[in-house]
């Protein structure tokens, strides 16, 4: 096994036939477009809210609690964090292969050939020392170290290795990026348990008025002055009004729940305090300028390196259309008796050979591999190109959002005081019979649904705030 001779001879034979096949094709290159415009709104401040820590940006301690549960315990953060493990992982096995594998070998065998051929013949007539003649059966021991190690020429290996460790990097903004989501999604479901908390407040207190109402209307009948349909109409106000509270109920209970499986923890009690929720101001938000998202967005830096990855895997597919150039070599003992093993120069072996192979016929798998690549490439340009456009759109969006509740609120505050007031002025006018009972009805269903839009409008108004502080690449830093 161990008696070779060198072949760079034919190594070098080799080359000179298949140098004008080691030519690769040519793949169809494309550099991404990073062009943001310059601002958002014309505003030159480059002071960036998404810079800023979670933790100062959010200023409800309760919900802070939730956030820090959500980051240990949340299920599929954790599955990410297992996903980075094996990318570090790959990139120790990328960087092993482009260096030397040793081993060692170690065996012991028994051989008895007939001594009617021609090995057992030439062992028959020859003395391993003067007088002694081979044993039967032959033995055969040995011990080696063992090196095989492909010379990284053309940097196919190392490339593999950086395009590995690229990936690594990328997985880490992966998980930075899912980092900042997970922040937004329970910011957003927390401001909505708050809202459907003050819509329950506010319906439990419309039950209580249209009850009210309900025994004026009774007390109205006994007098005469009005009949048994009113009093039926109040009534199924009344229930109407009750039935809501049910399903506002419900939706309190799923999204406690929603939030519980966010900190990856079984259904309870979320803490919180519902008190002065429509009075909130919503944080002040700077977007400081759009080429910000390029270093702040998780997902674009994500995007950013799984293109450098894709450039390198083409400059690896690339590379095996060159020779490559390996060499083995092996040292150790070898003898027919384990007590000449280690006699020198006798029980010596050694071994030393250089292969230099390069593809000559079959060609179209590597083609096929190098064509993937680039196209691989290509379509990570085109990611990196929407992923930037897309964080622009979302800051875009979510500004106007901000802008237009702010004055939609304020509109739904003026009109939920109108209607307030014309609650009692409706009451007033039904005891005097200057207003029928279908006036007040239609009065305090406009108000309640009123009040109820007003506590939507104030959520939207939160959430927008969230989902702009996410759109900037908060969170995660």
């Amino acid at each position: 096994m161990y008696k070779r001779i060198i072949y760079m001879g034919l190594g070098i034979a080799c080359l000179s036939l298949t140098f004008t096949s080691c030519k690769s094709p040519a793949a169809l290159q494309r550099t991404a477009n990073t062009t943001t415009p310059d601002t958002y709104n014309g505003s030159q401040d480059s002071t960036n809210t998404g810079t800023i820590a979670w933790r100062e940006y959010f200023k409800d301690p309760n919900l802070r609690t939730l956030i820090d549960t959500a980051l240990g315990n949340n299920q599929e953060l954790n599955i990410v964090l297992q996903e980075i493990a094996i990318a570090k992982s790959e990139v120790r096995e990328r960087k092993g292969e482009y260096l030397p594998f040793v081993g060692l070998r170690a065996g012991a065998g028994l051989e008895k050939v007939g001594r009617y051929t021609s090995q057992g013949a030439s062992d028959a007539n020859t003395d391993i020392r003067p007088g002694e003649e081979f044993p039967e059966p032959l033995g055969d021991f040995l011990v080696a170290a063992e090196i095989d190690w492909e010379v990284d020429i053309w940097h196919k290996l190392r490339n593999a290795k950086k395009a590995a460790v690229t990936r690594y990097l990328s997985s880490i903004e992966g998980r930075n990026f899912m980092v900042t989501n997970l922040i937004a999604e329970i910011a957003n479901s927390y401001y909505e348990l708050l809202a459907l908390d003050n819509e329950l407040a506010i319906i439990k207190q419309n039950i209580g008025i249209q009850s009210n109402a309900l025994e004026i209307v009774k007390l109205q009948k006994a007098a005469a002055k009005v009949n048994e349909l009113a009093v039926k109409k109040f009534e199924a106000e009344v229930f109407h009004t009750k039935s809501l509270q049910f399903e506002i109920q419900q939706e309190v209970v799923q999204t406690e729940n929603k939030i519980n499986f966010l900190l990856g923890r079984y259904p309870q009690h979320i803490e919180r305090d519902h008190q002065g929720f429509e009075y909130l101001v919503p944080e002040t938000v700077h977007l400081g300028l759009p080429s910000q998202l390029l270093a702040n967005r998780p997902d674009i830096k994500e995007a950013e390196l799984d293109l450098v990855a894709a450039k390198l895997d083409v400059k690896v597919a690339k590379a095996r259309f060159y020779p490559s150039l390996g060499i083995s070599a092996g040292i150790g003992f070898q003898s027919f008796n384990a007590k000449y093993l280690l006699e020198t120069p006798e029980s010596l072996l050694y071994s030393l050979v250089g292969d230099l192979t390069a593809p000559l016929i079959n060609r179209n798998a590597i083609k096929a591999v190098y064509y993937g690549a680039s196209a691989k490439q290509l379509q990570a340009v085109y990611n990196y190109e929407q992923t930037i456009l897309n964080a622009y759109v979302e800051v875009a969006n979510q500004l106007a959002k901000i802008d237009n509740l702010e004055k939609s609120y304020d509109l739904r505050s003026k009109e939920v005081d109108a209607l307030t007031a014309s609650i009692d002025i409706s009451n007033r006018l039904f005891k005097s019979a200057r207003a029928d009972y279908m006036e007040v009805l239609l009065t305090q269903r406009d108000a309640l649904e009123a009040k109820v839009e007003l506590i939507e409008t104030k959520q939207k108004q939160m959430s927008a705030v969230v989902n702009v502080y996410r759109a900037l690449g908060g969170g995660w830093n």
